[in-house]
């Protein structure tokens, strides 16, 4: 399914887009005039120079970079960000770095994935009590390691 989502690009950078046919994600560009450093557990937030029209009933997720993380530590501190469909501002992205070394972050960077996804809005309805099931309120590892 393809939506279109209105965008501003105000980098130097081009615009998203996916790496292949089946990509889910599209990887978004740090938008710096000058490098930024991050040191070991400091996070910044880390503009895009983007700015995006979600459709209603859609969002933007902001997700890590799976090679950033694994290789440098480099992730996304509150994955997954949400875009809201009446956010109009820039895309901020919030990076911490968990490595052992400083991560210097250059213009033009593959910083993190934005994913778009349709989502519901739920009615909320007030009751007594919830139907039963097998599960119950059993949570936090209750199936546990088989």
């Amino acid at each position: 399914m393809k939506v279109k989502v209105n965008i501003i690009n105000k980098s130097k950078n081009a615009l998203p887009a996916y790496a292949t046919d089946l990509s889910a994600g599209m990887d978004l560009r740090a938008s710096l005039d000058a490098p930024v450093t991050l040191n070991p557990m400091q996070r910044k937030l880390i503009p895009t120079g983007l700015f995006i029209e979600l459709p209603e009933g859609y969002e933007a997720q902001i997700r890590p970079r799976s090679g950033l993380a694994l290789k440098k530590g480099i992730t996304v501190l509150n994955t997954p960000g949400t875009i809201d469909a009446d956010y109009r501002g820039e895309i901020g992205v919030i990076l911490i770095n968990l490595g052992e070394e400083p991560f210097v972050i250059e213009n033009g960077e593959r910083i993190c994935q934005m994913v778009i996804a349709q989502h519901a809005v739920a009615t909320l309805v007030e009751v007594d009590e919830l139907t039963d099931t097998e599960r119950g309120a059993g949570g936090f590892g209750h199936t546990g390691k088989k």
